[in-house]
């Protein structure tokens, strides 16, 4: 009798300790004030000192150039802020989504010149939770897509129905428009540039539980997700990237560091195989997590352009997504 209390003692301490692990998992990782960018740039493993002269030096050159604050109202209400840099009367434009705990300019300011410099327009946006956006929650790409959504709607609308639209994200933004491909888009939308994305929250989270905290992803994802389910309102693999990119209708540009160890690499292959659409996928040698453009460059730009521009000067290649 005394070995079974015993034994049941043991294992409510051990069910308690899982409880205990999986609401720290959640507090700190879906909320917006305990999510930080220095524990995340931690985790990521990419040296960005290194790149703090290049990134600055873009940061003022952009903040020189014509500008507007944007808004608009999420499905559930929410206010999201973006920023838009006109570029002449180009009918161009591209939809930035940025990583976990950052914000739109902090990503974007170096590409952004040299989208800017090749004839598109930008709108770079916070996600919400993040910078100026409101929310409580982050989505994961899963919340993300829905209001990436009404920012491409915004965007017709302002830029009218010859406009052309391309999606480029990273980290969890590539996440986000990875999975908004696998939504009905408007064929002003005709192409999407994914860098570092991931599968999803939970794959990516029971990698980091993995690799990181040398824990195993059961149970404490299991507790996570009720969690997230109870308070977000959505689970961790709910939307799952691998899935959405099988309906996509838009080509594809994927890119990867071979060296991140955030976001594995086995994951760009896992979503490029899955993509049904025109595709293309660059491995930068030595990348880390979302250093590519900074590592090599000219690679990263080089795709671009020869995958990319092509496409969104095409016409009629791609039917509206509508009803699909």
């Amino acid at each position: 009798m005394r070995k079974g209390r015993l034994l049941l003692g043991a294992a409510l301490l051990g069910a308690a300790g899982e409880v205990a692990v999986a609401s720290y998992f959640y507090r700190r990782t879906m909320l917006r004030g305990n999510a930080k960018r220095d524990r995340t740039q931690k985790m990521a493993g990419t040296d960005w000192d290194r790149y703090i002269p290049t990134i600055r030096a873009a940061k003022e050159w952009l903040a020189g150039q014509p500008q507007e604050e944007v808004w608009i109202t999420s499905d559930d209400g929410l206010k999201l802020f973006g920023r838009f840099f006109p570029c002449g009367s180009s009918t161009k434009t591209v939809l930035c989504f940025h990583g976990y705990t950052s914000e739109g300019l902090n990503d974007y300011s170096t590409l952004a010149r040299f989208y800017l410099e090749h004839g598109f327009n930008l709108l770079i946006v916070d996600e919400r939770a993040h910078g100026r956006s409101e929310g409580t929650y982050i989505g994961f790409g899963c919340l993300d897509r829905l209001d990436a959504k009404v920012w491409i709607d915004y965007l017709v609308k302002r830029m009218g129905e010859d406009s052309s639209i391309l999606l480029h994200g990273d980290s969890m933004g590539a996440a986000t428009v990875l999975m908004t491909t696998g939504l009905s888009l408007p064929k002003q939308v005709k192409a999407a540039v994914s860098d570092c994305a991931f599968t999803s929250a939970w794959e990516v989270f029971s990698a980091v539980l993995k690799n990181m905290y040398h824990l195993p992803a059961f149970p404490i994802m299991q507790l996570a997700n009720r969690m997230v389910l109870k308070n977000a309102g959505y689970e961790l693999d709910e939307c799952n990237a691998r899935r959405e990119v099988r309906k996509a209708k838009i080509p594809i540009l994927f890119i990867h560091g071979k060296s991140d160890t955030f976001v594995p690499c086995s994951m760009v292959y896992e979503l490029y195989d899955a993509c049904r659409t025109e595709k293309k996928l660059v491995v930068i040698e030595d990348a880390g997590h979302v250093e590519s453009c900074y590592k090599n460059p000219e690679k990263y730009e080089e795709a671009i352009r020869s995958f990319i521009f092509p496409i969104m000067e095409r016409k009629d290649a791609y039917e509206d997504q509508k009803g699909m």
